[in-house]
């Protein structure tokens, strides 16, 4: 794999795959005999083919972050519980919900580690965000089209990989559960009056006029929370307060979107009000830590809210060429995806009384006021994707339309190319994501024969597992310096390092990995000069003080002691 990651290397039965499992979801879709799962078999075929893909490929795990996960949960068991002398992953002790309940989970089975059945987490998180997406969408309207329509919509769309291992996924799914449950103990649904033997009669004179109509209440809906699902509701919510530091602030945002319109104020309120009480009693507690060390730029971003939305937007100047081609390919999805749904809410009147709009908008906020590392305009495009899903789905698959085959047959080419523009963003940096054994190994021997102490040094964070004990080492990652060194780093790649590594000694040595999914983010990324690995090994094979240790082809590590005065 090279600058577009898994696009080069798939072979043209894939392609073939993906054409014919969307024309056989617009042909089910179609014939109001099919049952519903045969539906539900086409959108799990369509997680699997997304996401079991890359699992079934690779050798082990996936994404560097992922394999940090893993070094959390390891060192929570060893310490039961806070990690101390964390440094940069002290963050982990302020929201430690994912990481504790995986502890148990291997502490109740007996399990050595995660990382086996974290390698399916994309398959799998998606597979059970099916649930709440039908729930949402079932409450909000009874037309089956319309409603697997904007599922199918959503997994074709959701490009943005915060579906590994990690807090976001776990989070991000109890969020939809919250926001799914609320909907439906909504007091009536909003579906396009077609349902009904009137509504059929009005939509053969007036076909969009339908789907402005409103249905009857449902008697079956409550006005309000049962207590027992209120207080499941609230136990959710403490869930996603511990266990991630944003997806409360998207669940607080979202609520008070719902707040406002009378129809759903009732409901939303109490959660809200828990969502608040909750999430600023953790922040002041046990988060404190983090929070009163960051507040200060907390508080500097919100006066830089254009540079909050375009933190996201990265520069490609240095990048490779398939990555300039994937981020405007990434771009593309996400504004037509954006396009269609504001269309989906100006022509389809109906949909504007659903919350479904609230829902879509309410991440605008937060995009303003934190960049959120620069990933903020990701993570607002992923908590407004399933509500836009549904407004787009409602632009091209409206209710109250008798020409089900036709039209839905004419949105195949539509779907096709979401699915295109999808693989693009969710497969294009799969060379630097992708690990081979050797490269663990090599960490793993790292791991093994570095002192507490040692220093670690690499040119990116993409060496898996070598954050294993990450209280006992300290990390360098050369590619994420100041400027200057940065500089210096490129000019006299020998200087550049030793500055990070002198005074290293026996007791306390430094290591230096040079790795190829190290090189590879240099390729694909533009961060460091392509060649500079190369310069590195050369420099450092004749260095004093700097010994190769390890060498197995795909990864190399030098062992570096501060060699004594002349």
């Amino acid at each position: 794999m090279r600058d577009l990651g898994l696009l080069q290397v798939l072979p043209p039965l894939f392609w073939v795959a993906a054409g014919l499992l969307t024309l056989g979801f617009c042909l089910a879709l179609t014939d109001r005999r099919t049952h519903s799962a045969w539906l539900t078999g086409y959108v799990l075929a369509l997680i699997a083919l997304l996401h079991a893909t890359p699992t079934l490929l690779y050798p082990t795990l996936r994404y560097s972050w992922a394999w940090k996960h893993l070094a959390v949960i390891d060192a929570m068991i060893r310490h039961g519980g806070e990690v101390p002398y964390a440094d940069k992953f002290s963050v982990y002790n302020d929201w430690p919900g994912f990481f504790q309940l995986h502890a148990l989970f291997l502490q109740t089975t007996g399990l050595d580690s995660s990382v086996g059945y974290a390698s399916w987490t994309p398959p799998f998180a998606n597979a059970l965000l099916l649930a709440p997406l039908l729930l949402l969408y079932r409450s909000v309207t009874r037309d089956r089209r319309l409603v697997w329509g904007a599922v199918w919509i959503f997994y074709s769309c959701s490009w943005v990989g915060q579906d590994y291992f990690a807090p976001q996924s776990f989070a991000f799914l109890l969020f939809m559960t919250v926001i799914a449950l609320l909907f439906r103990q909504l007091p009536a649904p909003v579906a396009a009056a077609a349902s009904s033997a009137a509504a059929a009669s009005k939509a053969a004179a007036a076909p969009d006029a339908a789907s402005d109509a409103l249905p009857r209440p449902d008697p079956r809906r409550r006005t309000g929370w049962p207590p027992g699902l209120l207080a499941a509701v609230v136990v959710i919510v403490a869930a996603i307060v511990v266990s991630h530091p944003l997806t409360p602030l998207m669940l607080i945002s979202a609520l008070a979107m719902l707040s406002l319109p009378r129809r759903t104020r009732r409901l939303a309120v109490p959660v809200l009000i828990a969502a608040a009480v909750l999430t600023a009693a953790w922040d002041a507690t046990v988060a404190r830590s983090y929070i009163s060390v960051n507040i200060s730029n907390l508080i500097d971003s919100l006066t830089e809210p254009d540079k909050n939305v375009s933190s996201g937007l990265a520069a490609l100047g240095n990048a490779a060429p398939g990555q300039i081609l994937l981020s405007w390919v990434d771009r593309g999805l996400s504004a037509a995806v954006a396009v269609l749904a504001l269309a989906g809410l100006l022509v389809r009147r109906w949909t504007r009384r659903t919350g479904l709009p609230l829902l879509a908008a309410a991440p605008l906020p937060l995009l303003a006021v934190n960049a959120y590392g620069g990933e903020m305009l990701f993570r607002a495009y992923l908590f407004a994707l399933p509500a836009a899903a549904f407004l787009v789905a409602a632009l091209v698959l409206p209710p109250g339309d008798r020409r089900h085959a036709p039209r839905t047959l004419a949105v195949y080419p539509l779907l096709l190319a979401m699915f295109g523009a999808l693989v693009f963003g969710y497969y294009g940096k799969e060379a630097l994501n992708q690990y081979t054994l050797k490269e663990v190994a090599a960490a793993r021997y790292v791991i093994e024969h570095a002192p507490p102490g040692s220093t670690f040094v690499t040119l990116t964070e993409d060496v898996p597992d070598l954050d294993l004990d990450y209280e006992k080492h300290h990390r360098v990652q050369l590619a994420y310096q100041e400027t200057d060194e940065l500089r210096e780093l490129v000019r006299d790649p020998l200087e550049g390092v030793e500055g990070f590594v002198f005074g290293a000694t026996e007791k306390n040595p430094a290591y230096i990995v040079l790795s190829r999914a190290q090189d590879m983010n240099l390729f694909v990324t533009g961060a460091l000069p392509a060649d500079l690995p190369e310069r590195i090994q050369s420099v450092l094979s004749d260095a004093p003080g700097f010994t190769k240790v390890y060498d197995n082809g795909d990864a190399i590590v030098y062992r570096y002691v501060t060699p004594p005065p002349d």
